[in-house]
């Protein structure tokens, strides 16, 4: 057999190699893929995940989720308009997960966890707060302790040209409690009167569950869709079996 033949074979076994397998592994190696679909092996395959998912994945065009930027979100409250600027979200890392369900058959999945989440930036606000007027401008850090979500996502099964399964996303819901306090550290609300600047903080500080009410909404709002922006590109990508090792329902 000349090196002609060799070089040849070679290259046949490769290719069914490659074909066997239909292409290269994209999956990160921190994903762990279960063998079904319990609870128990989702919720460590989840958990295991989360502190290397959040850092992104650029080659996947995954973003980076801790921290994550708000450019700028402006914040509608009673009597206020509170705009956020180059805002630092961190803390998703840190996230303990609570239950994970996955019913394939019914496209539908379910994720429960808890987190503390801190939030720095600029911010200025325009408005009243009881009977103060509000003209201030200056820095912001806001803690959420213990905040409680959860999230249902309705998925679908899309198949490529290639024949290559993926999941999808249809639509999702979320609902959400504040833990155990949400904390205020807002300097200059007032320009130039520091006292009267540290009375209102003391004041959204003893009242922290009503102003979150307000408050931490749009936080949130914006924190889930970016989570579930950056969960479809990360499915657009990665193939249906390198995600979980049980097949897949039939589906039109």
């Amino acid at each position: 057999m000349n090196i002609h033949v060799l070089l040849y074979s070679g290259a046949l076994c490769f290719l069914v190699l490659f074909c066997r397998s239909g292409y290269a592994k994209i999956a990160p190696d921190f994903i762990h893929p279960c063998n079904d679909t319990s609870s128990e092996c989702l919720i460590k395959a989840t958990q295991a995940a989360i502190p290397d998912f959040v850092k992104g994945l650029p080659h996947l065009g995954v973003p980076v989720l801790d921290p994550f930027v708000i450019e700028k979100l402006s914040i509608p409250l009673s009597g206020l308009t509170f705009t956020f600027y180059q805002g630092k979200v961190s803390g998703f890392r840190h996230a303990i997960v609570d239950n994970v369900m996955s019913d394939l058959e019914k496209r539908h999945f379910e994720l429960d966890f808890h987190c503390n989440l801190t939030i720095k930036g600029k911010y200025d606000a325009v408005g009243r707060v009881l009977l103060f007027p509000i003209n201030g401008d200056g820095n912001a850090k806001i803690k959420l302790t213990n905040l409680k979500m959860k999230v249902k996502i309705n998925t679908k099964y899309v198949k490529d040209e290639q024949g290559i399964n993926y999941f999808g996303l249809k639509d999702y819901k979320y609902s959400f409690n504040y833990g155990d306090r949400v904390s205020f550290d807002l300097t200059n609300i007032f320009k130039q009167n520091a006292e009267l600047s540290r009375t209102v903080l003391d004041f959204l500080n003893e009242n922290w569950k009503t102003v979150a009410e307000e408050f931490g909404g749009p936080i949130v709002e914006y924190a889930v869709k970016l989570a579930i922006t950056t969960i479809e590109k990360f499915f657009q990508k990665v193939p249906y079996d390198e995600l979980i090792n049980v097949p897949i329902p039939s589906f039109d």
